[in-house]
């Protein structure tokens, strides 16, 4: 086969996966409206102790019915905050009702919402613990009382501080949560200590769950949806297929729910044989449960489960200094081992110029010296071709009615001359990987997220626009401007097909001529950071290119 068309091969390879984002990506999402607060209407408070965590090693149980739905507001709200979040706590059900990453915006703009990872009553979930059984009776409806006479709006600055809240069943069961917060992190801890006061033992399985409102599409570029850490290998279970694998067994480091930037995660203290349960439920939200084995508590006696909890960014650096194998929830697919090094790589550029724009740019061209070589063979291929063009033409036209004949004599060519028509894409092949690793990467590292470049381009994470026309247009995203890098990203396609030698056939040759707009067609609507990196690799590929032609002219 010619070269060309194996180049073209390539080339509609590759538009298909573009064309597949462009068309089932998901749009951005619109912010929330705020919950309504919950009315306030105070429980008795009594005192008592912080427990002990203590985590008893429990077995696998079979499947059980999924977590009710929570019963009407009737507790207070106590507000928590951090200099990482602000975090609102219902007393019914000792639920986390709102959280808010301080350090995170919703959209670019000194005046916009902080992130929220948790807001409105749908996402009723987070914190929830539960028994499979009849053990506890009332507990769907339980009303956690603040322990200790503490205040119900809560600040945190320079040390942790415990959160205990108190519920006792009618049976003698008394459950208390206590929440430990801390001034320089991420994480909380989370000691569910159950006591048994009644009159016979407590047998049951334990749960505790966190949740999330997801978008109603999810990218298929970076994995969005629930996950866990099962068995030391990751677990996934797109949203779609929530109800054909819901249900994951083994030995369970975390459970969680994660998008395209930020996760939320349950944490056991250590890693517990259990079930990681996944269900859906109204206004897209999914909730992902750890379920222990079966516990039997005495009476007059206790058990403490303790757990960690993360919301927050997914930050490589940050949750690789978490333990846990929580990095191991960053995930950029089937390239993910060569896109986690350029990842690193532009972490390290950025740290001594701290514009990601620039360290875009000088991954691009690191990568560019990389694959030099593998450059140089496709381009010098592609010059001998080109020579060969009117030897080419003559042939084609001297057998066009004897295809057999056409081959034979194209095949000679190429052995007098030792051209191999695949040289030029061959090597081209072999960098393909490393362009998709460089894709995802770019697509979903958390860093590029409202990083600005220069002048308009103030966000990475989204296209970029220049001017705001105020008006829809076709097939591109909000808002509607002039899409500069991907225009100029067209425009150095355009220039490295007219350098690149021209198919034989016409159809190709017309095919050809449209790539170029197609392609920037599509672009229109992906992130700047990642055409940008387009962009950058198209000119040093045309400076290389031009260079082998001069060389091997």
């Amino acid at each position: 086969m010619e070269q060309t068309r194996l180049l073209l091969a390539i080339l509609l390879t590759f538009l298909v996966f573009v064309a597949w984002e462009f068309f089932f990506a998901p749009r951005p999402e619109l912010p929330t409206p705020e919950e309504k607060r919950a009315q306030q209407t105070a429980p008795q408070e009594k005192g008592a102790e912080t427990p002990t965590p203590t985590v008893e090693a429990p077995v696998p149980a079979p499947a059980a019915p999924s977590i009710p739905a929570a019963a009407p507001l009737k507790g207070r709200q106590i507000d928590v905050e951090t200099p990482f979040f602000k975090i609102a706590i219902d007393e019914n059900q000792g639920l986390f009702k709102r959280l808010t990453l301080k350090n995170f915006k919703e959209t670019v703009g000194a005046d916009t919402a902080l992130k929220s990872l948790i807001l409105g009553d749908a996402v009723n979930n987070n914190m929830r613990f539960g028994v499979r059984g009849n053990s506890v009776p009332g507990l769907e409806s339980a009303v956690y009382a603040l322990q200790g006479g503490r205040e119900k709006s809560i600040k945190i600055q320079d040390k942790a501080e415990t959160v205990n809240l108190g519920w006792t069943s009618t049976n003698g069961i008394e459950i208390m949560k206590s929440f430990t917060f801390y001034p320089d992190s991420y994480l909380i801890d989370l000691a569910v200590r159950v006591s048994n006061r009644g009159a016979g033992p407590f047998k049951d399985r334990v749960t505790m769950s966190v949740s999330r409102a997801m978008g109603e599409n999810q990218s298929r570029v970076v994995f969005e949806g629930p996950s866990g850490f099962v068995d030391n290998k990751l677990a996934e279970v797109a949203v779609g297929d929530i109800e054909d694998e819901g249900d994951t067994e083994g030995l369970i480091e975390w459970v969680g729910i994660v998008d395209r930037y930020f996760m939320s995660a349950l944490i056991p203290a250590e890693a517990v044989q259990g079930r990681m349960q996944i269900s859906s439920g109204a206004s897209n939200t999914v909730t992902n449960t750890l379920e222990l084995g079966e516990v039997d508590i005495p009476v007059g006696q206790s058990q403490t489960f303790a757990f960690k909890a993360f919301y927050g960014p997914k930050n490589t650096n940050q949750l690789r200094s978490y333990g846990y194998n929580l990095v191991k929830a960053i995930n950029f697919g089937w390239f993910d081992f060569l896109a986690k090094p350029a990842l690193w790589f532009m972490n390290m550029i950025y740290g001594v110029i701290p514009n990601y724009g620039m360290a875009i740019i000088l991954l691009t061209v690191m990568t560019k010296i990389i694959l030099w070589p593998l450059g140089n063979k496709s381009y010098k291929s592609m010059t001998e071709m080109k020579r060969m063009q009117p030897l080419m033409t003559e042939i084609r036209e001297k057998y066009k009615d004897d295809k057999k004949k056409m081959n034979e004599e194209m095949m000679g060519l190429y052995r007098t001359y030792k051209i191999n028509p695949m040289g030029g894409c061959l090597p081209m092949l072999v960098q393909l990987p490393v362009f998709l690793a460089l894709y995802n990467m770019l697509y979903g590292a958390i860093e590029l997220r409202h990083a600005p470049f220069f002048g308009w381009i103030n966000d990475l994470s989204t296209p970029d626009r220049l001017f705001n026309f105020g008006f829809s247009i076709p097939f591109m995203e909000p808002p509607y401007g002039i899409p500069v890098l991907t225009v100029i990203m067209g425009a150095t396609m355009f220039l490295q097909q007219k350098m690149s030698p021209p198919p034989g056939d016409p159809a190709q040759a017309k095919i050809m001529l449209f790539l170029p707009l197609i392609f920037t067609f599509i672009f229109i609507n992906f992130p700047a950071g990642l055409v940008l990196y387009w962009l950058v690799n198209n000119v040093l590929s045309i400076a290389q290119q031009y260079y082998i032609q001069k060389k091997y002219a």
